[in-house]
């Protein structure tokens, strides 16, 4: 390599460099005082965005943002047929009466698709696709994506819920890009359905896809949003946890600020 070649490369370094360092001083305005982690893949420029690694690093239940694998592993297993698979509400098995009467539980206590329940986030329709895929098979899928520490040890209805498996920003990220390209161990259709039900906002100029989590942790609540920004032919997948008081503190919270950060970084246009 010539000096002159060496001297260009450092000077790209560096400026890649002093860019992600401004991008992380900008995210610690945004985020103020709130305790959280958030990670972002430029897919185009192969080039990371995050605030807190340390956090990014830690591990946290998924909470409901594990709906978008056990979609794909619904989906793959023939457990649901499409995103219209309609499963009946069972009030003996799944009551109503501990929930409060706000949304999105207002919207649990009826028959749900596979498209109705991941807008609402409703549990019982995935406790039920986990119980009819299975222990063994349940397994082995979480294994094969490679998700998180990989163990569904804490029980067929409950490990992904404040229980055995647990994942990273850092690897949330991963997985949404193994997911979107199509490197996971499931078929295209499976893929395809799977993003056609997340898609949360479309306009002329993006498309915003995720979903959203939520669990106790220590004494408040943790947070998640997790999915993906397609924009000019680019996609960005990123993921945000951050700690709240309650449920409600967080609720709307989670998405507005994962919209702050991508207007920040200039992913969307200004007006959130």
């Amino acid at each position: 390599m010539t000096l002159a070649l060496r001297a260009f490369v450092l000077l790209i370094a560096f400026l890649s460099m002093s860019a992600a360092e401004a991008a992380a001083q900008n995210l610690d305005r945004v985020f103020g005082n709130t305790k959280g982690a958030f990670v972002l893949y430029d897919m185009k420029s192969n080039r990371y965005v995050r605030h807190n690694p340390g956090r990014a690093r830690l591990r946290f239940t998924p909470a409901s943002t594990f709906k978008i694998t056990n979609s794909l592993i619904g989906l793959e297993t023939g457990v649901v047929r499409d995103a219209d698979f309609r499963i009946s509400w069972d009030r003996q098995r799944y009551p109503n009466e501990d929930r409060p009467n706000t949304a999105p539980f207002i919207h649990w206590w009826q028959d749900h698709t596979l498209r109705s329940a991941i807008k609402y986030s409703v549990v019982w329709y995935y406790i039920e696709i986990a119980r009819n895929v299975g222990a063994e098979r349940m397994q082995k899928y979480v294994r094969q994506f490679r998700y998180g520490n990989g163990d569904t040890s804490g029980g067929i209805e409950q490990f992904w819920r404040n229980s055995s498996l647990q994942i990273s920003a850092e690897e949330q990220v991963d997985f949404l890009r193994r997911f979107y390209t199509g490197k996971l161990p499931v078929s295209s259709r499976s893929t395809g359905i799977v993003k056609d039900i997340l898609l949360l906002e479309e306009t002329p100029s993006y498309r915003l896809s995720g979903k959203t989590g939520a669990a106790p942790f220590e004494g408040g609540t943790l947070a998640w949003f997790v999915g993906y920004l397609e924009r000019e032919g680019n996609v960005y997948f990123f993921a945000l946890n951050m700690d709240g008081a309650n449920y409600e503190a967080i609720r709307d919270e989670r998405i507005n600020l994962t919209k702050r950060i991508l207007v920040e970084l200039g992913y969307l246009p200004r007006r959130y």
